[in-house]
């Protein structure tokens, strides 16, 4: 089974994926960007205020490949839980913002170039925070983690459950964060029933 958590920047699902280490032993635990030299060249484009959109979302895509043939599909294989903090909804929703005005549905586009070859998650963990405090909670560093983005990521994730509700788990992040991790466990002690 895959189980993604999503949400924007300061929902706290890095910090509810790190203890889930605890809770779930036998899982194999990874993330988006990876730690290859992928995900290296996403966190440079990140981390640039000039960096080209559309080259953005090509290296973001070019890392979920890598990452979908290296771990995820071999763990699957394997018959494994696998556990992801960020995975193709963060693409459609950040990527889905950025390309907002230079493409038309950038949404669209985005969810179209993948589906060819991703593989689905099973179930995502929604981690709800409005705009501001996720902004504040992340402190700004880069140009995704402001609250005017964060508000056009976050009305692309609601776009997203939308459209596959039965997929995601709403889990109020303005909680405390044992509270959050609490109810994070317990979703998924239930899908695994």
């Amino acid at each position: 089974m895959l189980v993604t958590l999503e949400g924007i920047d300061g929902s706290g699902k890095t910090t509810v994926w790190e203890a889930l280490h605890d809770a779930f032993p036998e899982a194999v635990f990874t993330h988006e960007p990876t730690d290859s030299w992928y995900g290296d060249a996403v966190n440079r484009s990140i981390d640039a205020d000039d960096s080209d959109p559309i080259a953005e979302l090509f290296l973001f895509t070019a890392d979920h490949a890598d990452h979908l043939s290296r771990v995820v599909e071999p763990a699957l294989d394997d018959d494994e839980l696998v556990i992801s903090d960020r995975y193709s909804d963060s693409r459609y929703a950040y990527q889905g913002a950025s390309l907002e005005g230079h493409i038309k549905r950038p949404m669209e586009y985005i969810r179209g170039i993948h589906q060819p070859f991703t593989r689905p998650p099973d179930a995502t963990l929604y981690f709800d925070v409005d705009p501001q405090t996720g902004a504040e909670r992340a402190g700004a560093t880069n140009k995704m983690e402001h609250a005017g983005f964060l508000a056009a990521v976050q009305s692309n994730y609601e776009q997203l459950i939308e459209y596959e509700p039965e997929r995601f788990v709403r889990i109020d992040a303005t909680e405390s964060p044992e509270h959050v991790i609490d109810a994070a466990e317990r979703a998924i002690e239930r899908l695994l029933d």
